[in-house]
């Protein structure tokens, strides 16, 4: 079994921003001359996450709503309690989506549906510089 590894960078806008990283992945599967295995897209942080759905504007402002009513930004935050930094929320977010995703590839392909994509979501309060580590196993 072979590894490949590749680190993407890029700017958020902020809270709410969804930014489509299908074909970002999909590049990094084909830069790894695998044809096979598991393409596993990681946010090394805790106020981001990683998931999928159809990118679409309606999508794109009803994920981030959703997000809002389970963790609302007018209530009190324990995080924010001790650091101040106004973003209790965002982790809460990000704690519920998770920081990572695995999908499979075939044929140095993403297996991924006809409306379904690769998504990052800002869940922080400000604009970021984001990382995203694709690692890509198999064969």
């Amino acid at each position: 079994m072979a590894v490949f590894t590749r680190r993407l960078e890029f700017t958020t806008k902020a809270e709410n921003d969804v930014v489509d990283m299908t074909e970002d992945v999909q590049q990094v599967v084909e830069e790894s001359g695998l044809v096979a295995g598991v393409a596993t897209v990681f946010v090394p942080g805790s106020t981001a996450a990683v998931t999928t759905m159809e990118y679409e504007p309606g999508l794109a402002e009803d994920i981030p709503g959703m997000l809002e009513r389970v963790a609302p930004r007018d209530i009190p935050y324990a995080h924010q309690k001790a650091w101040h930094d106004g973003n209790g929320r965002s982790h809460v977010k990000a704690s519920l989506v998770g920081p990572s995703l695995s999908v499979p590839f075939d044929g140095g392909r993403l297996t991924l549906g006809t409306w379904q994509q690769i998504v990052f979501l800002e869940l922080d309060i400000r604009p970021r510089k984001r990382e995203v580590v694709v690692q890509v196993m198999g064969g």
